[in-house]
């Protein structure tokens, strides 16, 4: 399923949601040389700028890419390339994606759930929210596969706190959403509850359902599974200002 648009429109011009899809959008192109995937700089870059699990959880541990980034070397950090240290790379993974669908598809869902989300309370507080949303969902992953080094990317995590959240605020909001089957595809209205919890549900199978770290190809579930599980438990401690009129266009008779 694929979610078009939804029913909700917005009080006020969603300034901080544009900015930070600009900002995905420029880091993907202008900084790591990105066109259908990342090529050899992109993927040094992500090495670099992506959370790696293992220097996390072991402080002092450093990770670099060998021969253009197609393969990975941990060691100490005196004996390792200097790389950006593990703190800087929490916030800056979520800016960075492995190929155009990857950046394409979190933009769309950012987009279409995110502007109500920014709407609901004070701009600065909708960017705190954004990332530690974000900072959630990777603790989570690191939890789970503390000694990976792979590399996460992506600001799915961050995205699913904002899901979380629209799944709390507005569940009887109506998405447009483009549902495919094999080669048949339909468009269809569904409430948010449902399309956001199949999405819900569609992290959680393969997250446990598989060994950690190998579930999904490479698709950070348990970083998806944080992020929504945030937003959906605090989003009412940071929303002031939720649309508790969202359902009055439908309920309101027209004569």
């Amino acid at each position: 399923m694929i979610p078009l648009k939804d029913d909700i429109p917005t009080r006020r011009f969603p300034i901080v949601t544009v900015v930070l899809i600009a900002i995905n959008v420029i880091v993907y192109f202008a900084f790591e040389h990105g066109l259908w995937d990342v090529g050899q700089l992109g993927n040094e870059r992500v090495i670099e700028y992506g959370a790696i699990p293992l220097e996390i959880t072991e402080p002092g541990q450093e990770c670099a890419g060998l021969a253009g980034g197609s393969a990975i070397q941990c060691g100490p950090d005196s004996a390792m390339p200097d790389q950006a240290p593990f703190w800087v790379t929490v916030f800056t993974s979520m800016f960075l994606h492995g190929s155009l669908f990857h950046l394409g598809g979190n933009m769309l869902f950012l987009w279409i759930f995110g502007n109500n989300i920014e709407d609901s309370m004070n701009r600065l507080v909708f960017v705190l929210f954004y990332l530690l949303g974000g900072v959630a969902a990777l603790g989570l992953q690191v939890a789970m596969d503390p000694n990976s080094v792979v590399p996460t990317v992506g600001a799915s995590g961050a995205i699913a706190a904002v899901l979380g959240a629209y799944a709390r605020l507005y569940p009887r909001a109506r998405v447009v959403t483009l549902v495919i089957f094999i080669i048949f595809f339909t468009i269809v209205t569904l409430p948010a509850l449902l399309v956001l919890g199949l999405w819900f549900l569609l992290q959680l199978l393969p997250a446990f359902s598989e060994p950690v770290g190998t579930a999904g190809g490479g698709v950070a579930y348990f970083a998806h599974i944080g992020g929504f599980l945030f937003g959906l438990l605090t989003i009412r401690l940071w929303a002031n200002n939720v649309n508790e009129d969202y359902e009055l266009p439908r309920r309101t008779p027209v004569y």
